[in-house]
């Protein structure tokens, strides 16, 4: 079941996001390859933040290194989304299926 919440705020994310591209004239480089890529760069760059931390110290960052995080996961998210708009797709729906798929390849074992 679809939340009309998420709706619209996806919805708005990708016309946000469609409206500040078309005001800089950048659509034009929103290739999916160039998305893809962009994508796969901005993932690259959590796994840095990563990159030489004890696990420990990955489930306790800093006020500075939360930030960070925070702005790279909105990086994501905003490639991510764009991406699959030129599909049309929703990248919540997508997860959710996935989910479902993964649970019957995945089923939890009885406790």
């Amino acid at each position: 079941m679809t939340n009309i919440n998420h709706i619209t705020a996806m919805s708005e994310l990708r016309a946000a996001l469609k409206k500040f591209s078309q005001e800089r004239d950048w659509e034009q480089f929103h290739t999916s390859k160039n998305l893809a890529m962009a994508l796969s760069v901005e993932v690259a760059e959590i796994v840095e933040m990563f990159q030489w931390l004890t696990s420990d110290e990955s489930e306790t960052l800093n006020p500075e290194q939360s930030l960070h995080l925070a702005e790279e996961v909105g990086d994501v998210m905003i490639y991510l989304t764009m991406l699959a708009a030129k599909y049309n797709l929703d990248p919540i729906e997508c997860a959710r299926s996935k989910m479902v798929k993964n649970s019957r390849k995945y089923p939890a074992k009885p406790k």
